[in-house]
């Protein structure tokens, strides 16, 4: 049974971004009886949207009439979110700010300071749906944001409310104008939460300095310079500043050590494939789980899912892809889910073959 329609009289802390998912979802909790506080989680950003944020979300809050505070966690993002992916990008990796956002940030201070405060649930705009305590991917399969929040534990779904779980994001728009709120039309953000319009390469040159290096083909020729190794993830097409070639270049590998980059041609190369992989810091969130597991994966958000098959390798796993996928990128998070689209855990890729 979903929570939505059920603890009808219980507190909910509902973080609430400015936008129409969260503006949505606090309208829908309160529609069903729950005592509903809105939060705006006041983060590190760099583009100046903040305020505009928080604004909005305070006006959806007064138009629900529902209380409105705000948590002050900027100095806290700063060190366990943008630190954690400068470093990432230090070490040759290319780290996912949003799932550690959602580990730290959301699902870590703000679940904890609203359950300190009385809170029975927490609730959040994200696209997944929480069955019976257990994660499933969301109805709406283009927005189904289940990639991010592998880090959950047991513990802390059982007191998660997702009220866009079965709800599709044109639904959503549709539900805004009823609920008559001023941002019904607010454009979806994108790329990495706190960057906003600032481009990952420029963000990171305030960190980490420029060092030139050469671009190399798949035979070892130079065919181009680059501004640092850092910079560049697997699978990268633009940006790569290197043309003459009949078919697109992708990122093949990178060498931090020695400041080179490796580029592949042709989109359909085999040496852009990879069919095994290792992750560690692994989560699972179903723990009845018999190894080895037969599942469902993807190494990127919004990756069709793919089937393979799932060892033990002491604290690790080690995955083995049914068929062969592309643009693997260390780093990054491996999630995997049952047939019935159940969410079963994750990790984070740090060694392929």
């Amino acid at each position: 049974m979903s929570k939505v329609k059920q603890n009808n009289k219980k507190r909910v802390f509902i973080g609430m971004s400015g936008g129409v998912d969260s503006s949505v979802s606090a309208a829908i909790l309160k529609r069903h009886g729950y005592e509903v506080i809105g939060v705006y989680i006041k983060c590190w950003n760099v583009d100046g949207c903040e305020e505009r944020d928080a604004e909005d979300a305070r006006r959806a809050a007064e138009s629900l009439d529902i209380p409105f505070y705000v948590f002050d966690f900027k100095e806290e993002y700063k060190k366990k979110v943008v630190e954690y992916m400068v470093n990432g990008y230090k070490s040759g990796i290319t780290p996912n700010p949003d799932v550690e956002c959602n580990r730290e940030i959301k699902f870590g201070l703000f679940y904890d300071k609203a359950i300190s405060l009385g809170a029975d649930f927490i609730a959040t705009g994200h696209y997944v749906e929480n069955k019976n305590d257990k994660l499933f991917a969301a109805k709406d399969k283009n927005k189904d944001q289940s990639y991010f929040l592998w880090t959950l534990k047991p513990e802390q779904i059982k007191k998660c409310i997702f009220p866009l779980g079965k709800i599709t994001k044109p639904e959503v728009r549709i539900l805004a104008k009823k609920f008559n709120l001023h941002n019904a039309e607010k454009k979806d953000s994108q790329g990495i939460c706190f960057l906003g319009m600032v481009s990952i390469e420029d963000f990171l040159k305030q960190y980490i300095p420029e060092k030139s290096g050469n671009i190399l083909n798949e035979k070892g020729e130079k065919i181009g310079t680059h501004k640092g190794a850092y910079y560049y993830t697997i699978g990268q097409r633009h940006g790569l500043g290197v043309g003459g070639s009949k078919n697109p270049l992708f990122v093949k590998e990178k060498d931090i050590e020695k400041n080179i980059i490796v580029l592949a041609e042709g989109e359909d190369n085999p040496n852009l494939l990879t069919s095994k992989i290792i992750i560690s810091g692994v989560n699972l969130i179903n723990k009845n789980l018999k190894f080895p597991l037969d599942c469902f994966g993807r190494v990127r958000y919004r990756q069709p899912l793919f089937s393979c098959k799932i060892n033990k390798s002491g604290d690790n796993l080690e995955v083995i892809f049914s068929k062969p996928q592309k643009f693997v990128a260390p780093g990054q998070s491996f999630v995997f889910y049952s047939k019935s689209g159940e969410m079963l855990g994750g990790g984070i890729i740090n060694l392929w073959k």
